[in-house]
């Protein structure tokens, strides 16, 4: 039975399964929602850009009373139980090596759309028969530039402190990526129809109904502790104080970049453990601002709508050629 036109001024479109679709080298092979949405995109990203960098240059110093994470760097061993924990609780698929196999240590990882955790394994400066161990994901800032970078606005930072994304929103300009300081979010290439960017979302969904986060859970170690994050700052302060020999006068996260929710205190320069140290104590709004500002739309937008278009051409011609030989074998 044919359904509803899918808009004014188009005819019927039988799409019984079987028939082939009048419009296959058109866009309509596209999912509805995601088409839909790029259109709006596209109508509405010049408004929304400029409205994103006018609402990001209001001041913002993050939400006074959010949660945060503390890792203590001198706690991990590299067990990756923290990893095999985050993949659970995220349904994300298995890792091509089990989360009991060391030799992954063998290459420094980052983040992926298939691990939003990842550890790494370095040379301790101190002590060379001793590694050191550094737990990565999604640092989630106070302002995060992934957010200010995004012109249609697919990210949002929670009361709770977690940065959460909208896939419904992302049309896949990516501008995220080349934002984050920590070089974290990971796009999903395996969803070409749609766009996705895959990271940690501090458990949001578990956060958010009082639980913690499933890695802070199942670290046998301690080194991960979850709470407030001003409560998060003085207990790292404490445990400096303390053990002035076990760690360095440092709090990363505390100021970097603005400030994040996930922090870490360690025993030797965060530069040792790969962490960037060259960042401003501001947020990056001014560099994303000026950075979405002077990419042209035409360069942006709408190569992402007719990459699309030819996917989801190809896609349906593939379709109409494997139906037609289903039907000459049944013959």
């Amino acid at each position: 039975m044919a359904k509803e036109p899918r808009n004014p001024m188009e005819e019927p479109i039988d799409e019984t399964p079987g028939k082939p679709d009048p419009g296959k080298n058109t866009c309509r092979g596209i999912n509805r929602r995601v088409f839909l949405g790029s259109m709006a995109a596209l109508g509405g990203t010049a408004a929304l850009g400029s409205a994103a960098r006018s609402a990001s240059g209001a001041e913002f110093s993050g939400y006074p009373d959010s949660f945060g994470m503390l890792t203590d760097l001198t706690a991990c061993v590299g067990c990756r139980i923290c990893e095999e924990a985050c993949n659970k609780v995220n349904n994300l698929p298995s890792p091509d090596k089990p989360f009991d196999d060391k030799s992954v240590f063998d290459e420094t990882r980052r983040t992926t759309a298939k691990a939003y955790t990842v550890v790494n394994r370095f040379e301790n400066p101190k002590e060379k028969d001793k590694p050191l161990y550094r737990k990565v994901q999604c640092n989630h800032c106070k302002e995060p530039a992934c957010a200010t970078a995004c012109p249609i606005h697919a990210y949002s930072k929670t009361p709770e402190g977690a940065v959460v994304y909208n896939p419904d929103f992302c049309f896949g300009c990516r501008y995220c990526m080349i934002a984050c300081p920590f070089n974290i979010p990971a796009y999903d290439y395996w969803s070409a129809l749609e766009p996705k960017i895959m990271k940690c979302t501090l458990c949001y969904p578990l956060i958010s109904t009082g639980k913690i986060p499933a890695c802070a859970e199942a670290c046998p170690m301690g080194a991960l502790t979850f709470g407030k994050r001003d409560e998060l700052i003085k207990l790292a302060r404490k445990r400096i104080a303390t053990a002035p020999g076990r760690y360095i006068d440092h709090i990363y996260g505390e100021t970097e970049a603005g400030g994040t929710n996930w922090m870490y205190i360690s025993g030797v320069p965060f530069e040792d453990l790969g962490f960037p140290t060259n960042l401003p104590h501001r947020p990056l709004v001014e560099a994303t601002q000026g950075f979405l500002s002077a990419v042209p739309l035409v360069f942006t937008v709408w190569p992402a709508l007719f990459t699309m278009c030819y996917v989801a051409a190809h896609h349906r011609e593939s379709e109409d050629k494997d139906e037609k030989e289903n039907a000459e074998v049944k013959k």
